[in-house]
């Protein structure tokens, strides 16, 4: 190829020079948002490689739970062969316990922060509240939570004759039963509110405790049924169901692990000490 001469080169030359110095002061996709990445980390922690407890609002990660080599004793139970009824675990171990009643919120974030925060979170279930949704409950199982009785309908237990309170219990082990080829070990009764009656029913059903709590979330304040106004080592705490405008399960989590990292707590798996 013959080499141009003359003017001709000399205008060539230039425009090429000029191009080069335009490509150079040209801003490159995604240059700003590397530089601000660099010099305060702020995006890349919100980005895909961010820890996973900063992705759900934690200043922290929450350690993990010890398993203790022998379940502590429970409360003494109401009579023989009665199942005991717990609000309150008595251990020395700094973990507390959470709950979540009814099956009404089925939000797939809470499946992910489950997963991802190694949460051991117990599911007491309401079949007439899951509906179609048992689905949502089998990832939620599969990522680490259990699965726990709270009756087929959510009647009010006290008072009503064995016969009823029997079908209640024993008719949604057999519902979880059959969906997840487990029968549980825990019993919570709806409202809290039970009687002797209940607890011959659930003992005939298989369980081995009934389960209350010490400590509720509802909205984003918890509250204490008896002793001290705040989280203490053992407790066992009740998250309420969603009111139609509150935060959701995902916001009112965040929120209790916040406050139990702050009473130096962490989460524990309520199956290994009942």
């Amino acid at each position: 190829m013959r080499r141009l001469r003359g003017p001709l080169a000399g205008t060539l030359m230039a425009a090429a020079l000029l191009t080069g110095c335009a490509l150079d002061s040209v801003e490159r996709p995604g240059e700003k948002a590397a530089e601000r990445v660099r010099s305060d980390g702020s995006a890349g922690e919100r980005g895909a490689g961010a820890q996973p407890y900063r992705r759900w609002g934690l200043e922290a990660p929450l350690p993990p739970a010890p398993k203790p080599a022998v379940r502590p004793p429970a409360a003494r139970a109401a009579g023989p062969a009665l199942p005991p009824v717990v609000r309150h675990i008595r251990t020395s171990d700094k973990v507390v316990f959470l709950t979540y009643d009814d099956g009404a919120e089925k939000d797939p974030r809470f499946v992910d922060m489950v997963r991802e925060l190694r949460l051991p979170v117990s599911m007491f279930l309401t079949d007439s509240v899951v509906g179609p949704g048992y689905g949502h409950f089998a990832r939620l199982r599969s990522v680490g939570a259990s699965i726990q009785n709270h009756t087929l309908d959510h009647p009010a237990l006290r008072g009503l004759p064995y016969a009823g309170q029997r079908a209640e219990i024993c008719g949604q082990q057999n519902k979880l039963n059959s969906r997840f080829g487990v029968r549980p070990r825990l019993f919570r009764p709806p409202y809290g509110t039970y009687d002797t009656t209940t607890l011959r029913a659930a003992a005939d059903c298989g369980i081995a405790a009934v389960v209350l709590w010490r400590a509720s979330m509802e909205g984003t304040e918890l509250t204490f049924t008896h002793g001290e106004s705040r989280l203490r080592a053992g407790d066992i705490v009740s998250v309420a169901s969603r009111e139609a405008t509150g935060p959701t399960l995902v916001e009112r989590t965040a929120r209790l692990l916040r406050e139990v990292q702050g009473r130096g707590l962490t989460v524990g798996r309520l199956e290994d000490y009942l």
